[in-house]
């Protein structure tokens, strides 16, 4: 049965192409450019889905379009597009009952699976997920950690290169989500400064000081921004504590590395 969505956004170029995905993928797509043309359309016309931005014309109008399909159509999915994940926005989602929030740019493929499952669900069941702790979610994210990272390391400029491949890269990358993961498991009591969580990190060969810390510091970034696609299924009472956690261990991290090129270097 064909489904019927909603697309919503001002930009022109996002409407033509999310129209063109989504009809490829046996979805009936109806767009809106403004917040009173979605009004419209939500109080005329039947949908499965909306997919809205959040700044249409004007900050937060997306939640306004949200507020407006739970109530005309409460049926329908409602999923929220921003390329402005700041914290508090977040939780405005989480508020208004949005049943997902998506970062542009979009994964499209995570996109259509997020519609496909949640569209699955019993009608008038659909639940959020319980929500996970910090670890988790990295543990469950891990190929979209090494994507990203990646892929800011090949767009780097201010990087120094590094004679490493891509598979030495993954192992060593690997090595270090495990001990991040490990140390955000850890509860608040525990004094990460006196607790070894695995193998401390060694200085990849070839790299120097400038190229471990750039590494490091690309990953603490990606690390955040997944952790903010994914702040719809994060537990928010923890989500700060354990961050400091993962922090706290990528700076231990990167000191036994930098410790082990000294001693490398005599």
């Amino acid at each position: 049965m064909e489904r019927r969505l909603l697309c919503v956004d001002d930009e022109e170029i996002i409407r033509t192409t999310m129209s063109a995905i989504l009809s490829s993928h046996g979805f009936r797509v109806t767009t809106a450019a403004s917040v009173p043309e979605a009004l419209q359309k939500i109080t005329t016309e039947p949908f499965d889905v909306l997919l809205s931005d959040l700044n249409v014309g004007n900050p937060g109008d997306g939640l306004t379009v949200v507020s407006a399909m739970r109530r005309t159509q409460p049926h329908a999915l409602t999923i929220i597009l921003t390329g402005y994940p700041a914290f508090e926005t977040a939780l405005e989602a989480i508020r208004q009952q949005v049943d997902d929030y998506i970062v542009k740019p979009a994964n499209i493929p995570a996109l259509l699976t997020a519609i496909e499952s949640k569209l699955a669900a019993p009608p008038g069941r659909r639940q959020f997920p319980s929500p996970k702790r910090v670890a988790v979610v990295l543990q469950e994210q891990r190929v979209r950690i090494q994507e990203l990272w990646l892929a800011w390391i090949a767009e780097d400029a201010a990087r120094p290169a590094a004679p490493w491949t891509r598979t030495q890269r993954l192992q060593h990358l690997g090595a270090v989500l495990d001990e991040v993961v490990s140390a955000a498991q850890f509860g608040a009591e525990q004094d990460l400064a006196s607790t070894h969580h695995g193998k401390p990190a060694t200085s990849p060969p070839g790299h120097t000081a400038q190229t471990l810390l750039r590494e490091f510091c690309l990953l603490r970034r990606v690390i955040a921004q997944v952790v903010q696609e994914n702040l719809l299924a994060v537990n928010l009472s923890y989500v700060v504590p354990d961050l400091a956690r993962v922090n706290e261990n990528l700076d231990r991290q990167i000191q036994a590395a930098l410790d082990t090129l000294t001693i490398a270097g005599g």
